[in-house]
This record gives C-alpha cells, structure tokens and sequence, in this order.
C-alpha cells in the first residue's frame, strides 16, 4: 500500500519535471543580461526568457553565442535582415536607403549631454543570405556587428521577449513596430 502512495506522489513530480527539462530544452530558455550593451532596455543583472524556434523580425532581441569569446553569449538587437544594406548617418538608421526610427532609444539619446551622436556612422554593410547584422542599445558600449560582423541565422539560441526579474520589471518586452 506505501509503495502505491509513494508511486502516485512522485509519478506526478518526475513527469512534472520531464516537463519542464523538454519546454526548456525545445520552447525556451532562461537568460542572464551579463554588461551594458542593452542599457537601457535591458540591463546587467536581469534575468530574461528567450523563445527558441521563432521567427526573428528587425527589432527583435536574440542571444547567441559570442564568436569571437568562447564560452560566453551576447544579447543584442536584430536590424538588419539577410540581404538588406544596414547604415548610419547622423545617428539615423537606413536600411536600403530608407530611414527607420529606433523609438527604443529615443529616453537613452535624450539624456545624452556630450552632443555627440548615441550611433557613430556606419558606412553600407550588405547583410548576407541566412545572417543578421545586430546591435546593442547602448551603442557607445557594445561589441556587436559593427566589430565581429553579421550572426548566422542558425546560431540564434532564441528571441527575447520576457523579462523575469528584476519585479519590478517583471513581464513581456514592448513591441518594437517598424516605420
């Protein structure tokens, strides 16, 4: 008789368990923001869900892995998309010569003091096939396509859309809509 109550009380939890080890392994995946580069949507510290197997649109947030740093991943937002030519003037995104807005950081430009622009100009970059030019929001302070090139589609662990903690900032990302 205890063996039958022991079974249907840890049946439940192992399965449970089973559970979650496959969501984790297969729908999502539990991230730490290590840095600055995603100041200030994202800051160091913060604990985020990225959802594996999804479609990546310009503005998402990805992780992936470091390719120039073994053994570390980076967080970073897509601009450009395969095939298109991504660049800056005058602190403006062009994407095939057509200028987009980065509402995101609209607050972070605002408060800058030094007259200098948040995204120094980026000559054309064409993206190529099945890979994503991505960037940090703190550009000042992030090492991303500007310096260890575009990120292969495949390497993309998942897009970030849920923030976990801190509380305060517990809940989904804005949206970032395109122009």
């Amino acid at each position: 008789m205890k063996s039958k109550e022991f079974l249907k009380t840890v049946l439940p939890l192992v399965g449970f368990v089973i559970l979650l080890l496959l969501l984790r392994q297969y729908v999502f995946s539990p991230v730490v923001v290590k840095g600055h580069s995603m100041d200030p949507t994202l800051a160091d510290g913060e604990r985020v869900i990225a959802l594996k197997n999804t479609e990546v649109h310009r503005f998402d947030i990805v992780t992936f892995p470091a390719p120039d740093e073994p053994n570390k991943n980076y967080i970073k937002r897509v601009i450009g998309l395969p095939g298109e030519t991504v660049e800056y003037k005058n602190d403006t995104l062009y994407i095939d010569g057509k200028a987009y807005k980065e509402p995101y950081l609209d607050e972070f430009k605002n408060a800058l003091t030094d007259g200098q622009p948040l995204t120094a100009d980026v000559p054309p970059i064409k993206v190529p096939a099945d890979h994503y030019f991505v960037m940090g929001d703190n550009r000042r302070n992030s090492k991303d396509s500007r310096f260890i090139g575009s990120i292969k589609k495949e390497t993309i662990f998942g897009d970030v859309k849920f923030v976990l903690w801190p509380l305060n900032r517990f809940g989904t990302l804005p949206k970032v809509t395109q122009k």
